[in-house]
């Protein structure tokens, strides 16, 4: 429910502060007073775009804040997933900066305009002239049958479902176009993959035999260096590891001598023993190592073959080649065993067409459920408001294909005279009708679909006297379950309200500026007797708008 409504440097509007009641409120203007002006502030919080020329200040912003009850609506979850704070009494706030830019916080948290206007339609719904465009749209259509019907969770249902299926559909359409060029390819594949696989490469063969091609080119020059360490270390006529010998007994003889001598002897020997095993090391490995021309080209065509299949396919690594090879391998599987694919995967389809053929004949039995009671009830309420003849049809329609909300169409038709052809609403209705078949079905909607609120702007254009007078009572009567805001200029709708505000002009030293207020009964008793006989008020006028207001 709307509880209050702030406006700040809005059009014609300085700073304005409205409260909201339940029930059926009414708001009352001479034209160009300013009502169009509230609705257009209030779009700014129903996530409508904003317009900088709406300034009334430009070098100041507009802020406009709507405060509402929430308690009732299961919006919990709906906040818990859009990351905002959750409160019983939310606070939505929209301000256009004179830049152009504009911000929105929901309880002071910035959230955009979609969110905004996910929210809003869970809060508000505007019920204006230009929405009865909608009686043109078949979805507008189903939606007020689905909600009558309450098919809100078959449809969720059924939507994820549909979902999957759709899904699966692109699914197969892409195995099938990916099948058709792979085939193109096969033989490229299987020769791409029948090189690599000859080659049965090794990830750590390609360093390995890099430093083994290095090592055999220069297999002289280590092998002369090596011979040469040895010797050094163990042929000369002065090895370092007989000198290392002499030294170590040298040092036993004395140890007794020394603090330490034990210890000293033992460091040598080790160090003696360390190198002896180092010579006969480089003494083994100088022994194995020869220049061999047929090892060293081997190794070479080995390393040929690894690079040429690296700058072929255009890797860095063994590692890389072996995944492409496995992947080659996958690719031609995918090929050779795609009609066993394609058959597992059309046979799930066949299974959720199965399941989605079920669903849609639940949805549909609802659906049908709510036909007499649709046809019935707006028909009742269009002989209440002047149109005695009034027939309402739902045309039915079953679709060969699955669409987002079954396989049904359906549409409204209409015929407003006796003996008539039903036919689309907005091809053989009046304005007037139009507007009254809107407000037979809102109010259907209202005890169903549990709207917070709803606002009329001014749907009574074009009637007048009993008709109007019904459409005051329809309106009260939704009110008594919900918050509805009539902006009305009819006085038999206005004194059906709960509450009324007005809205009025008031010229200033260099600007106009619209004010609105709440009016108390014998304010009321005025205003209603203006709208019956002018601006000139007489005792009748008086006396007739007091006990249209009595009663």
């Amino acid at each position: 429910m709307l509880k209050s409504l702030s406006i700040t440097n809005y059009a014609l509007i300085d700073k304005v502060e409205v409260s909201f009641d339940s029930g059926l409120t009414v708001i009352t203007g001479e034209t160009g007073a300013g009502k169009s002006v509230l609705l257009g502030a209030l779009s700014l919080i129903l996530g409508q775009r904003s317009d900088v020329n709406a300034l009334l200040n430009k070098e100041h912003k507009c802020i406009v804040e709507g405060e509402f009850f929430i308690g009732n609506y299961g919006l919990v979850g709906f906040f818990e997933e859009n990351d905002v704070d959750y409160e019983e009494v939310t606070i939505i706030r929209r301000e256009l900066l004179p830049s152009g830019k504009s911000r929105a916080f929901v309880n002071d948290t910035p959230v955009n305009l979609g969110f905004l206007k996910s929210i809003s339609a869970q809060l508000i719904d505007v019920h204006s002239q230009h929405q009865n465009l909608l009686l043109d749209d078949s979805g507008f259509h189903m939606m007020v049958i689905d909600t009558l019907a309450d098919n809100k969770a078959l449809i969720a249902d059924y939507g994820k479902q549909f979902k999957a299926y759709k899904s699966l559909q692109k699914e197969i359409e892409l195995m099938i176009a990916d099948n058709d060029k792979q085939k193109s390819d096969l033989d490229y594949m299987q020769f791409q993959f029948e090189q690599l696989d000859k080659a049965n490469l090794v990830a750590s063969e390609q360093g390995e035999l890099e430093q083994t091609l290095e090592q055999l080119s220069h297999a002289e020059e280590i092998k002369g260096n090596l011979v040469e360490v040895v010797n050094h270390l163990s042929q000369e006529p002065s090895p370092v590891i007989d000198a290392l010998a002499d030294s170590v007994n040298k040092l036993e003889k004395i140890s007794g001598f020394l603090p330490d001598g034990d210890e000293l002897t033992q460091r040598l020997e080790s160090a003696r023993i360390d190198l002896k095993d180092l010579a006969d090391d480089l003494e083994s490995r100088s022994e194995d190592l020869d220049y061999n021309p047929d090892t060293i080209r081997q190794v070479q065509e080995r390393l040929d073959l690894i690079y040429d299949l690296q700058q072929k396919h255009r890797v860095k690594s063994i590692g890389e080649l072996i995944e492409l090879k496995n992947e080659l391998q996958q690719q031609i599987d995918k090929v050779n065993f795609f009609d066993d694919d394609l058959k597992a995967k059309q046979n799930e389809l066949e299974k959720m067409v199965g399941e989605l053929e079920k669903a849609c004949k639940s949805i549909t039995k609802s659906r049908k459920g709510v036909f007499s009671l649709v046809k019935s009830s707006i028909e009742k309420q269009l002989q209440m408001l002047g149109i005695p003849h009034a027939n309402f049809v739902i045309e039915h329609t079953h679709t060969d294909d699955f669409n987002m909300s079954g396989k049904d169409d359906i549409e409204f038709l209409f015929a407003g005279n006796k003996g008539g052809t039903p036919a689309p609403i907005n091809k053989v209705a009046s304005g007037g009708e139009i507007s009254r078949v809107m407000l037979s079905i809102k109010s259907l909607l209202s005890s169903s679909k549990g709207l917070p609120t709803i606002i009329f702007d001014e749907i009574d254009t074009g009637v007048s006297g009993e008709v109007a007078d019904q459409m005051g009572s329809i309106m009260a009567e939704m009110g008594s379950s919900m918050q509805v805001i009539s902006i009305t200029h009819l006085p038999q709708i206005t004194v059906k309200g709960d509450h009324h505000f007005k809205v009025f002009k008031t010229d200033e030293a260099d600007k106009t500026i619209s004010n609105i207020r709440k009016l108390n009964h014998e304010d009321r008793v005025v205003e209603v007797a203006k709208m019956l006989s002018g601006s000139t008020l007489s005792n009748a006028a008086l006396e007739n708008a007091r006990a249209l207001l009595n009663n």
